[in-house]
């Protein structure tokens, strides 16, 4: 007989995290995008989701009439599902493309289609299964540690930071944080950049 208690303690309690890790190398995002060049509609969702620093819930219910007619450095907005704010996401010249290869599979999409469909029937794909392409894709190209959904906002983030430099004040409005500290824990930054500040000889 099961042991119920047993279970309950595996079982995260609510308001428990388990975090995730942003992919933090270059060459590892490369590795991803060549393993799916095949597959259009996966590009794209990974495409978008590291350029976007969307939440995966928000991500999945994109539809095409957002999308379809948009040109690098043109916008849509989304609703945010977990705080019901407005977003307004700008497309860059790399989600662009994505966009236009994964509509090209799809001729006959209408404008309120989602715009990353299950391979069964058209229908909408559920955050659990995104989480579990995200730690296929990362197992497939050898990538130690714990990756899932929230994987693609977190290395939007990261390598926005330590790629781009983009400042933390920026990077706090963007995933609407209430402070810097909140930021820097967010993208696993901050136990590195602590450390490069004590190696720095005075």
């Amino acid at each position: 007989m099961t042991d119920k208690n047993a279970i309950a303690r595996n079982r995260p309690q609510k308001g428990d995290s388990i975090k995730v890790e942003p992919i933090r190398k270059e060459k590892d995002i490369a590795t991803i995008k060549k393993l799916l060049a095949d597959k259009p509609r996966d590009l794209a969702i990974f495409t978008l989701g590291i350029n976007t620093n969307l939440r995966a819930s928000d991500l999945l219910k994109i539809t095409v009439g957002q999308v379809r007619h948009l040109q690098p450095g043109e916008h849509f907005i989304l609703k945010e599902k977990k705080t019901g704010k407005d977003r307004t996401i700008t497309v860059n010249k790399t989600v662009h493309e994505a966009i236009r290869n994964l509509l090209s599979t799809i001729p006959n999409a209408q404008d309120d289609d989602l715009l990353f469909q299950s391979r069964k029937g058209g229908q909408a794909l559920c955050v659990p299964y995104l989480n579990s392409l995200i730690k296929s894709w990362c197992k497939q190209i050898n990538l130690k540690g714990n990756y899932g959904s929230h994987t693609l906002r977190k290395t939007f983030g990261y390598i926005h930071r330590t790629v781009f430099n983009t400042d933390i004040p920026t990077l706090m409005t963007m995933f609407n944080h209430a402070s810097q500290k909140q930021t820097l824990e967010y993208l696993c930054i901050q136990p590195s950049e602590i450390k490069d500040a004590y190696l720095k000889e005075i």
